[in-house]
């Protein structure tokens, strides 16, 4: 998955700020998502530290995409009107679906002291999770890589 995500950061690193800042921002969530899943923390207090920064950090990507990348990439599609709508019209919702299960897991384990199950049921749940952002993260490449490789070529 990291793997991946350096190469999504090499061909569209230069396309503009946002997308740049937004792809360190994923780099960052999958570290903690790996260092989380490996290695979840010796103490309670450890772990609950640990989970809760994950959480900030998977708030925090998911909040960009909606409300500022994929907002950005539309209005390209749209101004440039040539098939860049239509596949984000098939991706997004689809996109949506893993951030509505991103968010009920923030919601469910933001604070780790409040969970009946304890770090086993977070460490099922955050394997879910994982599977879901790594189908997410593949929808987005595909998404930002049409609308670069279209608008690309329309100003080339």
């Amino acid at each position: 998955m990291l793997e991946n995500c350096k190469n999504a950061a090499e061909r569209w690193g230069g396309v503009n700020d946002l997308i740049d800042k937004w792809l360190k921002e994923r780099q960052a969530l999958i570290v903690s998502l790996c260092d989380l899943s490996v290695n979840p923390g010796s103490s309670q207090e450890n772990k609950a530290e640990k989970f809760q920064s994950f959480c900030q950090i998977l708030v925090d990507y998911v909040s960009v995409g909606h409300f500022e990348v994929y907002e950005q990439l539309v209005a390209e599609a749209a101004e440039y009107d040539d098939g860049g709508l239509e596949l984000a019209k098939k991706i997004l919702p689809r996109i949506v679906m893993s951030t509505e299960q991103s968010l009920a897991f923030n919601d469910r384990f933001d604070d780790i002291h409040k969970v009946d199950d304890g770090i086993e049921g977070l460490i099922k749940e955050l394997d879910s999770l994982g599977k879901t952002l790594e189908e997410r993260f593949e929808l987005e490449d595909t998404l930002i890589e049409a609308l670069h490789a279209v608008h690309a070529d329309t100003t080339a």
